[in-house]
């Protein structure tokens, strides 16, 4: 993929146009780095959003309870400087590891424990990747808008994270 095509204005539109576009960018490479630093651009650009990357599960050792030791460390990502390691459980990113779901925050100012990485984040969505029921890494989005993100985003980029398992 050279270029990619988005012709649809709606968001749901536009997932469903990138999906297959990043499956493609996905299947004939099996680097993770290069494959998650792709779907980060991809992202940016379809929808410009402030901050879109990634967060990797480093630290945990077999037979270790998730946290003891463990964090969430920087990946591939596109927008400004980001924070480097977050806590479990800490922040919207640790938070969405620990409870192992899908977490949208309308307004980061009024979610506790917040991690401002930018003032200028308003609103985040972050969405868990699993293998064989383990999260092991995160996609974190962010906006400069307020309640950007809704159940369409959670919708596609939960169906997103799926595809992107087999990469780990």
């Amino acid at each position: 993929m050279e270029k990619l095509i988005i012709t649809s204005a709606d968001k749901a539109g536009i997932y469903q146009e990138i999906l297959p576009q990043i499956e493609g960018v996905i299947s004939y490479e099996t680097d993770l780095i290069a494959n998650t630093a792709n779907v980060a651009a991809i992202l940016k650009e379809a929808f410009d959003f402030f901050w879109a990357g990634f967060y990797f599960v480093k630290g945990e050792e077999a037979g270790q309870m998730p946290g003891e030791q463990a964090q969430l460390v920087l990946g591939p990502f596109q927008g400004p400087l980001a924070c480097t390691r977050i806590k479990y459980g800490k922040g919207v990113c640790g938070s969405s590891w620990k409870q192992k779901q899908t977490l949208v925050v309308p307004d980061v100012e009024k979610f506790p424990g917040h991690i401002a990485c930018s003032s200028l984040s308003r609103s985040e969505i972050v969405v868990p990747i699993f293998k064989k029921g383990k999260v092991v890494a995160v996609l974190d989005i962010d906006s400069k808008d307020l309640a950007t993100f809704d159940h369409t985003d959670a919708q596609y980029l939960e169906a997103l994270a799926k595809m992107l398992e087999k990469l780990f």
